[in-house]
Formats: structure tokens, sequence, C-alpha cells
């Protein structure tokens, strides 16, 4: 559409995507993620607008770049999407985005300012499938979708929703949102500028592949750890407070690429360390305060983690 508005030939993304002119005059003709991906890419050079038509004003290319370099220093994701939302907002006009917390949901909501008309439903759904893939980039973490709500009908093809986004899609709503569990929040970011230039060479993966890690589950373990040691030195009693079998739990952090040692001995080293150092405390409490059954095993382990004795940290360190 944006390639007739302009009175331009599309042959060129087409071509760069392997996609005869001929698969266009099919009904039911598909095309695959790579091939979207090829497509957007070179549309959106050709045009120099990375809105693909959208918007009255174009968005040249490294438009989006900007705004995730814009969001790579907040230390949470809650930070880093509401900058973003913020920084989208001062390069059109037409829509308005925000990020919103209600109760234990988050969302992303899209408002339509100017009339959109045909491009509407294409506009939301790239915004919005975006929005979700530099969260998740930005965290490392696949971030199930829990709602998503639509400002136009459903269309024919309302089914491959479901491949879209997660959970149900409500059509027909006052406004566009993406819904998602608030404890995404508060994960930390991840990324610096040197992962952000590998991410730019092919930026659009994040819009057209859904991602698969999910680290919230390890953020609750550190969260438990850290402020209950005591109710948590096995899987068994972990497991419990997080209302998850133990099985559960170790299957799950292994998908996110963790397991329940490495977490107890990060948690523990942190703290102990940072007890040794602000605190004079003697290391028998400090051992139990961390969760160990005695001195012992304590300076065995701190010393295995640091090189150092906790009396040598602690000496080391003034």
């Amino acid at each position: 559409m944006a390639y007739t508005q302009r009175g331009m030939d599309p042959s060129n993304a087409l071509s760069q995507a392997q996609i005869t002119p001929e698969l266009l005059k099919q009904d039911h003709a598909r095309v695959t993620a790579l091939q979207m991906e090829w497509m957007s890419e070179a549309a959106m050079r050709d045009l120099d607008d990375e809105a693909l038509g959208w918007f009255r004003r174009r968005l040249p290319w490294g438009s989006y770049g900007m705004l995730v370099r814009a969001s790579l220093t907040a230390p949470t994701l809650g930070v880093a999407l509401a900058r973003w939302c913020r920084h989208h907002n001062l390069l059109t006009e037409d829509i308005h985005l925000q990020l919103q917390k209600s109760g234990a949901q988050a969302h992303i909501e899209l408002k339509e300012l100017h009339n959109l008309q045909h491009m509407r439903e294409f506009c939301t759904v790239s915004i919005l499938r975006n929005a979700l893939g530099v969260a998740c980039w930005l965290t490392d973490s696949r971030i199930p979708v829990t709602e998503t709500s639509l400002h136009f009908p459903a269309p024919a093809h309302a089914d491959s929703y479901r491949v879209l986004f997660d959970g149900p899609s409500l059509f027909d709503q006052e406004i566009s949102r993406l819904s998602f569990d608030a404890g995404y929040l508060d994960l930390p970011v991840r990324r610096d500028e040197a992962a952000l230039q590998r991410m730019l060479q092919r930026a659009l993966l994040l819009t057209v592949r859904p991602y698969r890690r999910d680290r919230l589950l390890v953020e609750k373990v550190r969260q438990v750890l850290a402020q209950h040691p005591q109710s948590s030195r096995n899987a068994e009693d972990l497991a419990a407070h997080l209302n998850l079998s133990a099985r559960t739990l170790h299957r799950q952090l292994k998908e996110e690429g963790a397991s329940l040692q490495q977490l107890k001995d990060a948690v523990r080293r942190d703290m102990a360390s940072e007890l040794l150092l602000r605190t004079t405390r003697p290391i028998k409490q400090i051992a139990a305060e961390v969760g160990f059954v005695n001195e012992k095993s304590f300076m065995r382990t701190f010393k295995t983690w640091t090189g150092q004795t906790p009396d040598e940290f602690r000496t080391n360190a003034k």
C-alpha cells in the first residue's frame, strides 16, 4: 500500500524476499517469517520509511534503532518501556503509546490520534509486536502476553492472531493494547551497545519471531532466596513458596538457562559480601543469615567463591 501511495514499484522488495508477483494474486497465499523479514527490510530501505506508510510523516531508516538505543541505559524494563513509548510519541502525532500498570498487569497501550484507515491493522499489530520484541530483547526474556485488545473489527484471518500473540485477542475494543504480567517490568535491562549493534543487523527478528527464553522465574527465585533464606534451603521448600512442584521448578529454571544451585550461590555470595563489608557482625551470625547450617561450611564455601576466607575478605576491603 505504501508503494501505491507513493507511486513506486515494489518489485525490488518482492524479489529480495523471493516472492513472485503471481503469489500476490492468490487469496490464500502465505509467506514465511524469513520472507516477511526480507520483504519488510527491503521496503523500509526503498521507501526510507520504517513505518511502511502508516503515518503521515515518514520514519527514516534507523528510527527504531534510535528508540532502542535511548532505552538501553534504563535500569529496568519498566523504565525502558516508558522511555521507548515517550520517545516514539516524538516521532509521529498519528498515534500515542503509553505504558500503564493496573494491579498485577502491565499494558502497552496504543491510541489512534489520526484515522489510520486501511493501515490501521497493519500499523497496530506491527507496533505492538515491535514493542513486545524490544521488551523481550532488552531483558533477554520471553514475555507471554495475557491478553491483546484491538481497536478494529475481527478480520477474516482472525485465527492467525493466535500465532501473533499469546492469550486471547479481543476485537472492536476502545483502544489497542498488550497486557502481560507486571512482574516483568522489574527485570533488569541486560543489553549494551555491543549487543545493540549485533541486534540491528537483523532487527526485524524482534517483530517477526517470538522470543523463547523466559527469565521471570529466575528473578522470582533470586528474590525469595534473598528475602527468605531460612525457608528456601532446599528445592521443595522454595518450590512450595512459589506455588510450584520441585520438579517444575528445576525444569523451568533449566529452560531459562539457570540452575537452583547457581542462583543460591550467587545470592548467598552477594548477601555475605555485603554483610561482611557493611557490618561488624560475627562470621557465625552472617553464616546463619545467609542460610548456612554452620560456620565451617560457610567459610569453606566463601573461600571457593572468592579465593579468600570471610575474615580475609573483610580485612582486605578496609
